[in-house]
This record gives structure tokens, sequence and C-alpha cells, in this order.
């Protein structure tokens, strides 16, 4: 477990620094690897599974971990086949019922990776929405948005905001960058300042263009990370965001029972 965390920070660090596209890119592969299923960096069970060094070439074929290869094929993530290009499909089920997930670590490697280890942690099983914003309980934002927010189990969490649960916060990938727009149904990360997400996030009803790079909902103007979008369940989105609340808070908070990767 350790190595692999060393591997993930080495990754966040790559993110974090001036780098060409190349050196960016190499980063979000050894991201997008550490997480997941069989295979992936550190193998099968973290140690003993595929290496990353003597197995096939990342180009032509066959990828870097011992999975598909990234071009000219399906993507890597944790040495599992993903299909639609590295698209990673997730069912979240909730008392409300079933969102269907699918996010994009070609386009959003940092941010996907990171809702990976908590996803893969169980961290969300028990999680819960506990705000919902709508058209009419900001009263004190001149830019409105329309959104449900989620948080992991809070036996994994502290009190702190964003809530530190268990691992470090992350660089904030730019809608400029990725070019994944807070559009109807996009997931994205909640913050506070830049780089300062972890595990709690949230989802779009409607199209909310002013939580992209440049938008005024933040006053820093550097918007959030969008990493993914909902492919069924946007009723279901829409029934959470009208459950009881007082104010933004949802009462009682809607239970997400479970987190899980779809396979096809």
């Amino acid at each position: 477990m350790r190595g692999r965390d060393d591997v993930y920070r080495a990754g966040i660090m790559l993110m974090r620094k001036p780098a060409t596209k190349t050196i960016r890119f190499l980063a979000g592969l050894l991201l997008c690897g550490l997480f997941g299923g069989t295979g992936g960096l550190i193998g099968q069970t973290g140690t003993g599974g595929p290496a990353i060094v003597g197995g096939p070439a990342i180009l032509g074929g066959s990828a870097i971990v011992g999975g598909p290869a990234i071009l000219g094929g399906s993507a890597i993530f944790g040495g599992q086949v993903q299909a639609q290009e590295g698209e990673i499909t997730l069912e979240m089920t909730t008392e409300a019922g079933v969102i269907e997930v699918v996010l994009d670590p070609v386009r959003a490697p940092v941010t996907v990776a990171n809702f990976m280890r908590y996803v893969d942690a169980g961290q969300y099983n028990g999680g819960v929405f506990h705000r919902t914003v709508t058209m009419d309980n900001q009263p004190n934002n001149d830019v409105k948005i329309e959104v449900i927010q989620g948080a992991v189990n809070p036996d994994y969490r502290d009190d702190s905001y964003p809530p530190n649960s268990g691992f470090d916060p992350i660089p904030l990938e730019r809608t400029s960058a990725t070019g994944l727009k807070h559009v109807d149904g996009a997931i994205s990360m909640a913050r506070m300042g830049p780089d300062t997400a972890t595990s709690g996030f949230f989802f779009c009803i409607g199209d909310q263009p002013e939580l992209d790079f440049g938008g005024k909902r933040n006053p820093d103007g550097q918007g959030f990370a969008a990493f993914g979008r909902v492919t069924r369940g946007m009723d279901v989105i829409r029934k959470i965001q009208m459950s009881p609340r007082e104010d933004q808070r949802l009462t009682p908070p809607v239970v997400i029972t479970e987190v899980a990767r779809k396979t096809r």
C-alpha cells in the first residue's frame, strides 16, 4: 500500500510542476494505472502482478501495465479494459435510485484517479448527499447554480472542509485544460481554494457555465474540476435535489448505499 501511495504522490508532483504535454501525459498514465481491479502498476494484490518494466510496449498494441494499449485501442485503468477509450462506468446506488456515471481518465487523469481511490477504498459506501442548491435557496449569491453535493461515509472523514478522508488534496484540473465543462449531469469536485479538493463531489442540474474556468460563482475564477457525466439517473438526481431540506441542507441526507464499477 505504501508503494502505491508513493507512486501516486510522484504522479501528483509531476502534474503540479510546469511541464511539457508529454510529461503530463505520462504522469496521467502513472496515476490512471494505480487504481482498480486486476493488474495495475503494482499487481493484482499490490505485489506480484504484472510489472511496469519489461512488459509489452505502450504503443502499438499492449499497454504499459499488461492491459490493452492506451493508444490505438481500449485504454487502461488499473489494468482493466475500459470501453470507449478509457472511460470508467460506475453505478451509484442511493436511497432514491441508481445513478450511472461515466468518468474520463484521459482528459482528467488526476481527478479521476483521486475519485477512484475513494471508490476502491469503499469510502462512498454509506456516504450521503447532504446539500442541495436550487434557484430559490441561495439568496446571498448573485450567480445562481443548481447542484447536489455528496460526501464519503462520515466514519471516514473529519469535520474540516474540504474534509480530510485520509488522502491528500489534489491539484485543480481546470476546465480550460481538460475541455470537460459543467453541463447538465456533469460530475465535479467540491473545493475551497484551488488545489484543495479531496472527496466531496457534486452533480450539475442543467448547464452551469459559471462553474467552468473564468466563471463567476467562485471569486477566484478558476472554476471546478469536472471529470465525467451522468448517463442514466438524472431523474434520481432531480428527485434528490427536490428532497426535504432546510436552506441548502438535505433533511435527512440521502444515503449512498454503494458506488461500484459497472462490468460490461
